[in-house]
Protein backbone atom coordinates (compact mmCIF):
# COMPACT_ATOMS: atom_id res chain seq x y z
CA UNK A 1 0.00 0.00 0.00
CA UNK A 2 3.01 2.38 -0.09
CA UNK A 3 1.95 3.63 -3.48
CA UNK A 4 -1.31 4.97 -2.42
CA UNK A 5 -2.01 8.47 -1.21
CA UNK A 6 -5.01 10.09 0.16
CA UNK A 7 -6.59 12.22 -2.19
CA UNK A 8 -8.33 15.13 -0.63
CA UNK A 9 -11.67 16.31 -1.47
CA UNK A 10 -12.86 19.13 -3.37
CA UNK A 11 -15.88 20.13 -1.43
CA UNK A 12 -14.82 19.59 2.41
CA UNK A 13 -16.91 17.68 5.06
CA UNK A 14 -17.62 21.14 6.56
CA UNK A 15 -18.77 22.66 3.40
CA UNK A 16 -21.62 19.63 3.20
CA UNK A 17 -22.22 20.36 6.92
CA UNK A 18 -22.86 23.79 5.72
CA UNK A 19 -25.21 23.38 2.66
CA UNK A 20 -27.02 20.76 4.93
CA UNK A 21 -27.74 22.81 8.19
CA UNK A 22 -26.53 20.25 10.59
CA UNK A 23 -23.38 18.55 12.19
CA UNK A 24 -22.44 15.05 10.92
CA UNK A 25 -21.97 12.09 13.31
CA UNK A 26 -22.12 8.26 13.70
CA UNK A 27 -24.68 7.16 16.31
CA UNK A 28 -23.79 3.83 16.99
CA UNK A 29 -26.53 1.58 18.35
CA UNK A 30 -25.13 -1.60 20.21
CA UNK A 31 -26.51 -4.22 21.87
CA UNK A 32 -27.89 -7.65 21.80
CA UNK A 33 -29.87 -9.23 19.14
CA UNK A 34 -33.14 -8.68 19.76
CA UNK A 35 -32.84 -5.13 22.06
CA UNK A 36 -33.93 -2.78 19.92
CA UNK A 37 -31.67 -1.66 17.79
CA UNK A 38 -32.58 -1.14 14.49
CA UNK A 39 -36.13 -0.34 15.45
CA UNK A 40 -34.46 2.35 17.71
CA UNK A 41 -32.33 3.37 14.66
CA UNK A 42 -35.24 3.37 12.30
CA UNK A 43 -37.54 5.47 14.34
CA UNK A 44 -34.27 8.48 15.36
CA UNK A 45 -33.70 8.06 11.28
CA UNK A 46 -37.39 9.09 10.35
CA UNK A 47 -37.40 11.81 13.28
CA UNK A 48 -34.38 13.56 11.48
CA UNK A 49 -36.04 12.98 7.74
CA UNK A 50 -38.93 14.62 9.01
CA UNK A 51 -36.89 17.76 10.39
CA UNK A 52 -34.67 18.10 6.71
CA UNK A 53 -31.32 16.14 8.46
CA UNK A 54 -29.74 14.31 6.13
CA UNK A 55 -29.26 11.04 7.41
CA UNK A 56 -28.68 6.55 6.80
CA UNK A 57 -28.94 3.76 8.76
CA UNK A 58 -26.38 0.81 8.69
CA UNK A 59 -28.44 -2.25 9.69
CA UNK A 60 -26.00 -5.20 10.63
CA UNK A 61 -28.50 -7.84 8.88
CA UNK A 62 -28.65 -5.78 5.54
CA UNK A 63 -25.18 -5.03 5.33
CA UNK A 64 -24.65 -8.62 5.65
CA UNK A 65 -26.11 -9.60 2.18
CA UNK A 66 -24.00 -6.88 0.09
CA UNK A 67 -20.60 -5.84 1.63
CA UNK A 68 -20.35 -8.15 4.41
CA UNK A 69 -21.63 -11.65 2.69
CA UNK A 70 -18.26 -12.98 2.64
CA UNK A 71 -17.95 -12.97 6.32
CA UNK A 72 -19.31 -15.86 9.00
CA UNK A 73 -19.85 -15.09 12.98
CA UNK A 74 -15.99 -16.18 14.17
CA UNK A 75 -15.02 -13.80 16.43
CA UNK A 76 -12.23 -12.66 13.69
CA UNK A 77 -14.98 -11.86 11.34
CA UNK A 78 -17.37 -10.22 13.74
CA UNK A 79 -13.83 -8.12 14.03
CA UNK A 80 -13.71 -7.29 10.00
CA UNK A 81 -17.26 -7.05 10.00
CA UNK A 82 -16.89 -4.20 12.36
CA UNK A 83 -13.96 -2.63 11.10
CA UNK A 84 -15.48 -2.68 7.42
CA UNK A 85 -19.18 -1.00 9.10
CA UNK A 86 -16.63 1.52 10.91
CA UNK A 87 -15.18 2.50 7.33
CA UNK A 88 -18.17 3.22 5.78
CA UNK A 89 -19.81 5.41 8.11
CA UNK A 90 -16.64 7.58 7.81
CA UNK A 91 -17.22 7.94 4.28
CA UNK A 92 -20.48 8.73 4.61
CA UNK A 93 -20.46 11.23 7.47
CA UNK A 94 -17.42 12.85 5.47
CA UNK A 95 -20.36 13.40 2.99
CA UNK A 96 -22.44 15.40 5.94
CA UNK A 97 -24.63 12.36 6.82
CA UNK A 98 -25.46 11.40 9.83
CA UNK A 99 -24.97 7.71 9.84
CA UNK A 100 -26.83 5.23 12.54
CA UNK A 101 -25.24 2.32 13.02
CA UNK A 102 -27.16 -0.81 14.34
CA UNK A 103 -25.01 -3.27 14.75
CA UNK A 104 -24.44 -5.96 17.75
CA UNK A 105 -20.97 -5.51 17.58
CA UNK A 106 -20.20 -7.51 20.98
CA UNK A 107 -16.27 -6.40 21.76
CA UNK A 108 -15.16 -3.00 23.22
CA UNK A 109 -12.16 -3.21 21.52
CA UNK A 110 -14.00 -3.00 17.68
CA UNK A 111 -16.30 -0.20 19.22
CA UNK A 112 -13.51 1.43 20.41
CA UNK A 113 -11.73 0.83 16.96
CA UNK A 114 -14.65 2.63 14.92
CA UNK A 115 -13.98 5.05 17.21
CA UNK A 116 -10.87 5.81 17.16
CA UNK A 117 -10.62 6.45 13.17
CA UNK A 118 -13.55 9.90 13.82
CA UNK A 119 -12.81 12.93 15.65
CA UNK A 120 -14.09 13.64 18.79
CA UNK A 121 -17.08 14.82 18.52
CA UNK A 122 -18.46 12.48 15.74
CA UNK A 123 -18.82 9.36 17.46
CA UNK A 124 -21.44 8.61 19.70
CA UNK A 125 -22.36 4.95 21.65
CA UNK A 126 -25.61 4.52 22.16
CA UNK A 127 -25.66 1.28 24.32
CA UNK A 128 -29.29 -0.52 23.89
CA UNK A 129 -29.80 -2.01 27.04
CA UNK A 130 -32.13 -5.03 27.14
CA UNK A 131 -31.64 -8.06 29.66
CA UNK A 132 -30.77 -11.37 27.19
CA UNK A 133 -34.09 -12.90 29.10
CA UNK A 134 -36.14 -10.44 27.91
CA UNK A 135 -34.49 -10.66 24.00
CA UNK A 136 -34.66 -13.80 24.53
CA UNK A 137 -38.72 -13.42 25.33
CA UNK A 138 -39.01 -11.09 22.35
CA UNK A 139 -36.93 -13.44 19.80
CA UNK A 140 -38.55 -12.28 16.35
CA UNK A 141 -36.55 -14.07 14.17
CA UNK A 142 -36.15 -17.65 16.31
CA UNK A 143 -32.55 -16.91 16.88
CA UNK A 144 -31.96 -17.53 20.46
CA UNK A 145 -34.37 -20.77 20.12
CA UNK A 146 -32.26 -21.96 18.03
CA UNK A 147 -28.97 -21.19 19.65
CA UNK A 148 -30.15 -22.80 23.06
CA UNK A 149 -30.89 -25.96 20.38
CA UNK A 150 -27.26 -26.18 18.99
CA UNK A 151 -28.93 -24.81 15.20
CA UNK A 152 -26.80 -21.47 16.06
CA UNK A 153 -23.32 -21.51 16.52
CA UNK A 154 -21.44 -18.32 18.57
CA UNK A 155 -24.49 -16.86 19.12
CA UNK A 156 -23.77 -13.27 21.06
CA UNK A 157 -25.19 -13.58 24.44
CA UNK A 158 -25.91 -17.67 24.33
CA UNK A 159 -22.60 -19.12 23.91
CA UNK A 160 -20.42 -16.23 22.48
CA UNK A 161 -19.64 -13.32 24.57
CA UNK A 162 -21.34 -9.59 24.92
CA UNK A 163 -18.75 -6.79 26.47
CA UNK A 164 -21.42 -4.09 27.40
CA UNK A 165 -20.09 -0.41 26.84
CA UNK A 166 -17.62 0.87 28.94
CA UNK A 167 -18.71 4.34 28.79
CA UNK A 168 -21.82 5.05 26.46
CA UNK A 169 -22.63 8.56 25.28
CA UNK A 170 -26.22 7.55 25.68
CA UNK A 171 -28.01 4.50 27.25
CA UNK A 172 -31.30 3.32 26.27
CA UNK A 173 -33.60 0.71 28.61
CA UNK A 174 -35.65 -0.85 25.76
CA UNK A 175 -37.47 -3.31 28.69
CA UNK A 176 -37.91 -0.48 30.91
CA UNK A 177 -39.29 2.25 28.28
CA UNK A 178 -41.37 2.64 25.02
CA UNK A 179 -39.77 3.06 21.37
CA UNK A 180 -40.73 6.75 21.42
CA UNK A 181 -39.06 7.51 25.05
CA UNK A 182 -36.05 6.01 23.84
CA UNK A 183 -36.08 7.77 20.53
CA UNK A 184 -36.93 10.86 22.40
CA UNK A 185 -33.97 10.67 24.98
CA UNK A 186 -31.65 10.39 21.98
CA UNK A 187 -32.62 13.49 20.17
CA UNK A 188 -33.04 15.13 23.22
CA UNK A 189 -29.25 14.23 23.75
CA UNK A 190 -28.54 15.55 19.95
CA UNK A 191 -30.46 18.71 20.87
CA UNK A 192 -28.05 19.76 23.52
CA UNK A 193 -25.25 19.05 22.10
CA UNK A 194 -25.93 21.09 19.11
CA UNK A 195 -25.75 18.42 16.92
CA UNK A 196 -28.74 18.96 15.14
Amino acid sequence: MSNLTWHTASISKEDRRKRNGHHSFVLWFTGLSASGKSTIANRVAERLFSEGKQSYVLDGDNVRFGLNKDLGFSDEDRTENIRRIGEVAKLLLDSGTIVLTAFISPFQQDRDSARSILEVDEFIEVFVHCPVEECEKRDPKGLYSKARNGEIKEFTGINSPYEAPENPEITVHTHENTIDECVDQIVAYLEKKRFI
